[in-house]
């Protein structure tokens, strides 16, 4: 079987075998004679068993050591992953806060959260903006340019669009004549002091104290309302540098007056054609307007709707508040007032000469039906109260709730929240949140306001006739004792102040100094006139009854020493579109 020898390099390739060059050519090496194909192949497995038990070469030992440390070094890493895993088990740094609240484990796990919450400010981005190039040059020639086509507000002092931006073409003056005077219209805002206002219309101060000490001699400046237009007219400056002299100055102080500070020579005209140089002090000049006071009489049906037919009519809104609010303390509206019912209201009214109009206060409320009068009521007296038309005063409805809420607790014994044991309600309870203002459920005296033990904070009011009423539990008080209050006015706020477990009103009623149930009684507040009074009362009824209805709607005709030409241009153009009438002064 050995004695045919040949290189088995040539053999081919056993399928599955990868390694069948490398063993053949072993094999060729170590055998003396030649072999045949055949014989080479059944050598082939007796060669790979005798290299798996041949020594390991040191190749093969040092790839091993390697093998041995990459895999002892992973299992001791998971090792100490577990380790550390059961060691921050163990901390229980995360507990639940909702769980054993003042206890060790959980001041730990707030401690955590603390903890946690600086480090994430401590690395809280920064957020300061990023500076960026501008997109375009930014010159002193392309500002300047840029400002000559802005459009800013010229009422808070702005420049813009008075000039053209700076080219090649323009020349810069040595020296620029100014205006000989400057006119212009200033507004007292709200918040604003009639000193300020001049001031800032740049003023001297002089001219500010001279032109303050002669209004106020005429009207108090503090009752000079806010709006007030005024027209103001700065002369030529006396050298460079220094504020404009103040050459007049006018505006409507009141409904029926006019002032005007001028100083002499304004408007002028010398023998030699040009204008005189206003001098000398400025001069008060009160201008006395004709104003009439014929009230405003306004009649229709009431339809579907009261307050939509009125103010269809031409009835200002505050003047239809009062009048519903007159006639729902006299009559039941929705079941006494009838869509074929007529509506017949006076207002206060003033007509100014020079066109303008004031409408006032109520003055008469009535409701007609078939022709007849059903019910009127007549302003009278120094406290605005309304009357019938047979002198007896305003008749209220029922008792007003002191809160807008629900009755918590009744009248009666009950077992008290606090002291635990039973005793008498002597009231009753509303709910209501805190701060909720507390209004008087009829007119009255206030006998007593503080504290009241375990009443807290308390209002008590005497009603007349014995009644009297108090609330409770306030949290502060909105009058004084020996004060006047009116049905609906707010005497104090909802507290929780003295024996009490929360917000609510305690509301308690007496008549002759005993406790009664608040539930059972309603008001009725009436006055009534009598001797000289309702003599003048009724006359001014009659007086208001014959008042034309519409009649102070049409304009005052203007008399010949209140006709004047416009002074503004503005003025001038309005009145050529109207049709070429001067105004009334």
């Amino acid at each position: 079987m050995l004695n045919h020898v040949r290189n088995l390099s040539d053999l081919p390739e056993a399928e599955g075998e990868p390694c069948a060059d490398e063993d053949a050519r072993a094999l060729a090496v170590a055998a003396p004679v030649s072999l045949d194909k055949e014989t080479a192949r059944e050598l082939l497995p007796y060669l790979r068993n005798s290299k798996k038990l041949a020594p390991p070469t040191t190749a093969q030992k040092a790839k091993r050591k390697v093998i041995a440390r990459v895999n002892g070094f992973s299992e001791r890493h998971d090792e100490w992953k577990l380790a550390a895993s059961r060691w921050f088990q163990g901390l229980d740094l995360a507990p639940d806060l909702a769980e054993n609240v003042g206890s060790r484990r959980w001041f730990r796990g707030l401690g955590t959260m603390v903890a946690l919450g600086a480090l994430a400010l401590a690395f809280w981005p920064d957020l300061t903006p990023l500076e960026a190039r501008p997109a375009m040059p930014q010159d002193e020639e392309v500002t300047s340019e840029l400002r000559s086509q802005m459009i800013l507000p010229l009422a808070l002092g702005a420049d813009s669009g008075r000039r053209m931006g700076p080219t090649g073409q323009v020349i810069p003056l040595k020296s620029a004549p100014e205006r000989p005077q400057i006119q212009m219209l200033v507004t007292l805002t709200p918040g604003d002091s009639f000193v300020t206002m001049l001031r800032r219309a740049g003023l001297s101060a002089g001219d500010i104290d001279r032109a303050a000490a002669l209004i106020g001699q005429t009207v108090p400046l503090t009752d000079i309302a806010p709006g007030t237009q005024i027209d103001v007219l700065l002369g030529r400056r006396t050298a460079p540098g220094q504020p404009r002299p103040l050459d007049s100055l006018a505006f409507r102080a009141r409904f029926d007056l006019e002032l005007e500070l001028t100083r002499p020579g304004v408007g002028e005209i010398a023998e030699d054609g040009t204008p005189m140089v206003p001098s000398g002090p400025l001069a008060l000049k009160r201008n006395i307007i004709r104003v009439d006071d014929t009230p405003l009489r306004v009649r229709g049906t009431v339809g579907s709707s009261l307050y939509r037919s009125m103010r269809q009519a031409g009835v200002p809104a505050s003047a239809v508040q009062d009048y519903l609010k007159a006639l729902n303390a006299q009559i039941d509206m929705d079941r006494e007032l009838r869509s074929s019912d007529e509506f017949d209201i006076i207002l206060s009214y003033r007509r100014a000469a020079t066109g303008e109009r004031q409408a006032g206060q109520l003055l008469y409320a009535g409701i007609e039906r078939g022709g007849q009068p059903k019910t009127q009521l007549m302003r009278w007296g120094s406290d605005g109260r309304f009357y019938e038309a047979s002198g007896v005063g305003e008749q209220r409805n029922g008792l007003l709730a002191p809160v807008p809420g629900g009755i918590t607790s009744g009248f009666g014994m009950r077992r008290h929240p606090i002291l635990g044991y039973r005793r008498l309600h002597a009231g009753i309870d509303f709910r209501a949140r805190h701060g909720t203002p507390i209004v008087a459920v009829s007119d009255g005296r206030v006998s007593s306001a503080g504290r009241a033990g375990g009443c807290g904070i308390a209002v008590r009011l005497e009603h007349g006739s014995g009644l009297s009423t108090r609330y409770c539990h306030m949290s502060r008080m909105a009058v004084s004792r020996g004060q006047q209050v009116r049905r609906g006015q707010v005497i104090g706020y909802v507290g929780s102040t003295g024996l009490s477990t929360g917000a609510h009103l305690h509301y308690e009623m007496f008549r002759g100094g005993r406790a009664i149930n608040p539930s059972s009684v309603a008001f009725v507040t009436r006055a009534e006139l009598s001797g000289t009074e309702l003599i003048d009362f009724r006359r001014q009824l009659i007086r208001l009854k014959e008042v034309e209805t519409g009649a102070a709607l049409k304009d005052l005709e203007p008399l010949p020493t209140e006709v004047q030409e416009p002074l503004r241009e503005i003025e001038k153009i309005d009145i050529a579109r109207s049709g070429g009438q001067t105004r009334a002064l």
